[in-house]
């Protein structure tokens, strides 16, 4: 049977990749993955605490669908925005979109 350090080591770990993936990438599409790694490492500690201490079960499924709702959206936004810059700068690398500060 699955524990709660179970759980948080699971997402400590999904929490570092997206967070190295962020430090580490240069291309924007990759950013994005790794923010949604973060989104759902935090996610999954919403569900295992839900699951392992909280009264009542639905807090934290509700608490996860609006994260997930969120990362939706916030995938949406980054993607029109690369598309953008993909048109105007005829890349994805976030060296030449630094360009554009004035």
């Amino acid at each position: 049977m699955n524990s709660l350090s179970t759980y948080l080591i699971i997402s400590a770990l999904l929490f570092s990749m997206g967070l190295m993936g962020i430090l580490q990438r240069r291309n924007l599409i990759g950013m994005l993955i790794s923010v949604e790694l973060l989104l759902n490492a935090a996610n999954l500690n919403f569900m295992a605490f839900n699951r392992f201490l909280a009264p009542d079960p639905v807090i934290g499924q509700i608490i996860a669908l609006f994260v997930m709702g969120l990362a939706a959206a916030e995938a949406a936004i980054g993607l029109s925005i690369i598309l953008a810059l993909y048109r105007k700068m005829h890349s994805i690398n976030i060296e030449r979109a630094q360009r554009l500060k004035g």
